[in-house]
């Protein structure tokens, strides 16, 4: 048996060089074993990456299988689809939001949203055939989906053409929730009573107003946006 000179480890017999301080090992007694097997691979190896189109077969195969299976179960037990549409259409969800982009490379953020936007109609209008009927679906989910999906396309346009300024990005997106919530009022009270009478939608937009007014302030006044800039880097 046999020690490092330098820092006293125990040596494998087929060991040249100490594994931990890399000392050479000099033994005239004791000479390297060069017939047995070394207790460490002398050769690096890894493991091949997995490419995107194999991921996103695998991906594939696993949300069509839980998707089919469900829908299998369902048929025996109930003899008709009525939950596994919810499953059927997240999975569709699932595939859109993980698989696609493996398959598209550099997909448009505004072509992404469209795609979510359809897909979510999607969803709800599988959901809405459980539940006897689509009358819900096109006079209040359908308008509701579109104006939320009309409001992120928006943002994403001027994200990408107006600039990334977080003030900008925040007086945005704060103006677009008001007009969001007060559409959203809108389509219910209509749906339900043929008419609109906003209530709460007000004080979300009184809300919202008073959030975004500070910021414009901020963003007009060079010396204040400037210490602003500064506090949320520090």
């Amino acid at each position: 048996m046999s020690y490092c000179v330098n820092c006293g480890v125990e040596l494998d017999k087929t060991a040249r060089s100490c594994p931990l301080c890399r000392t050479p090992v000099c033994n005239p007694n004791a000479p390297v074993d060069t017939g047995s097997p070394t207790p460490f691979p002398t050769e690096r190896k890894e493991v091949l990456p997995v490419t995107q189109l194999q991921l996103a077969l695998l991906l594939s195969a696993m949300i069509l299988s839980a998707a089919i299976c469900c829908g299998i179960v369902n048929l025996f037990l109930g003899g008709e689809l009525s939950w596994s549409l919810y499953i059927i259409g997240s999975a569709i969800v699932l595939w859109v939001c993980l698989v696609l982009p493996l398959l598209i490379h550099n997909i448009p953020i505004l072509l992404r949203v469209v795609f979510g936007i359809i897909v979510c109609g999607l969803y709800v209008y599988l959901i809405s055939l459980t539940l006897d009927g689509t009358h819900w679906f096109m006079g209040l989910a359908l308008p509701i989906i579109l104006t939320g999906g009309a409001i992120v396309i928006l943002l994403s346009f001027l994200r990408m053409n107006v600039g990334r300024s977080i003030l900008t990005s925040a007086i945005v997106g704060i103006g677009c929730a008001a007009v969001f919530v007060l559409l959203l009022e809108l389509f219910i009270d209509r749906f339900n009573y043929g008419g609109w009478s906003p209530s709460w939608s007000l004080i979300a937009l009184i809300g919202c107003v008073g959030l975004m007014i500070p910021l414009i302030v901020v963003r007009r006044i060079p010396s204040l946006r400037e210490s602003m800039r500064r506090r949320f880097h520090t």
